[in-house]
């Protein structure tokens, strides 16, 4: 049973509070996912901190990993992480002030270039996990609602402005659909969120590919509204009549959120399920580079569906942390799709997380 609209309005808020505390402890002091001396296993085999920082479309994920790591496997090893936006985690991996980066924008053969000049080896790019991006309502009536590439492109290019447009009409002949303004909710940061929608809408709509085109951030029309990361898009989403956003899933189940249903490819109105998700990676090939869109899904596969790409270096860690880095990540591909599936994110297939675990082993191959 979803929840009402006034008490996901006040949930919103909770969880963005929540969320805000996570990232303001990215020192470690007052960390809630860092284990307490009493908690040290006297067996452990680690123990260190490292920190990282980035999309915040992973966050419910990321977090979700630490805290079962550092309490349960590893007590003796503190995991910070920043969800700052993937343009920022980007920012401060080039810059070297994370131990590693996250992002649902992969990094260019530029990012790659200037990354290796700065640290003096190259960087390491890889997939960790599969997400939808979903259109989100703040009303619950319309869950289920059809919209496709042309009408979402449309909502925010402001042509299409109220819920019972004839464009949307047609796409849901059986609904009632009431007269009530949409108020479009985006990301206000940079945002590889943005970036598999707007891959989404520039490879559908020709309007939008030469008006708006693809990226972690685009120039948005007037009278739509920006949110600080998912958190800020869904709380803006649910706290204005009428609004309509687009979010990580995770953040969407985790408030209750109504959701729309996407016209793929073939045609198809496809609502946002972890199985959809799962259906449209039928047959995505991944090269070596691990610099790779997910762009025209068909069949009975969700359409707005990206990647979450960690980034590390092949040089200047120190051992300690090296060795961090690798035994965390190497554990979430082998041991978390628990994790992953609980919270509606896709995991990589096996053979594509053996192809990652061995990239891991290249962290400081040349220090």
């Amino acid at each position: 049973m979803k929840r009402n609209v006034f008490a996901r309005r006040a949930l919103a808020g909770a969880a963005i509070a929540a969320l805000t505390l996570t990232a303001a402890c990215a020192d470690g002091s007052g960390d809630p996912t860092a284990p307490t001396a009493g908690d040290a296993d006297a067996g452990s085999r680690l123990s260190g901190q490292i920190a990282g920082a980035g999309a915040t479309f992973p966050t419910p994920l990321w977090q979700s990993f630490i805290d079962d790591y550092t309490r349960n496997v590893e007590p003796g090893v503190q995991i910070n992480y920043q969800s700052i936006g993937s343009g920022g985690g980007i920012t401060q991996f080039k810059e070297q002030t994370v131990d590693w980066g996250s992002s649902e924008r992969y990094l260019s053969d530029t990012d790659l270039a200037e990354a290796a000049e700065a640290r003096g080896c190259d960087a390491i790019q890889v997939p960790i996990v599969y997400g939808s991006v979903v259109i989100t309502f703040g009303d619950d009536q319309f869950d289920g609602l059809v919209l496709d590439a042309d009408t979402i492109a449309r909502i925010y290019d402001r042509q299409i402005t109220n819920y019972n447009d004839p464009a949307i009409q047609d796409l849901n002949p059986d609904r009632d659909l009431p007269d009530l303004d949409i108020i479009p909710v985006h990301r206000s940061d940079g945002s590889g969120t943005t970036n598999v929608f707007t891959l989404f809408l520039d490879d559908e709509v020709p309007m939008w590919a030469e008006n708006y085109g693809a990226g972690t951030e685009v120039d948005w029309a007037a009278g739509t509204i920006g949110g600080q990361g998912n958190e800020g898009v869904a709380a803006n989403t649910v706290q204005n009549p009428g609004g309509l956003g687009y979010v990580n899933q995770s953040y969407a189940l985790e408030l209750g959120m109504p959701q729309a249903q996407v016209v793929n490819a073939d045609g198809n109105p496809v609502y946002p399920t972890l199985e959809a998700t799962t259906a449209g990676l039928a047959g995505l090939e991944i090269d070596d580079t691990y610099q790779f869109s997910i762009l025209g899904i068909g069949g009975e596969g969700y359409p707005i569906t990206g990647a979450v790409w960690n980034f590390f270096y092949e040089c200047g860690y120190d051992d300690n942390t090296a060795e961090l880095l690798k035994a965390f990540w190497s554990w979430t591909l082998t041991d978390g799709d628990q994790h992953v599936t609980d919270l509606h994110y896709a995991p990589l297939d096996d053979d594509l997380k053996q192809r990652v675990i061995a990239e891991l082993d290249r962290i400081n191959i040349n220090n």
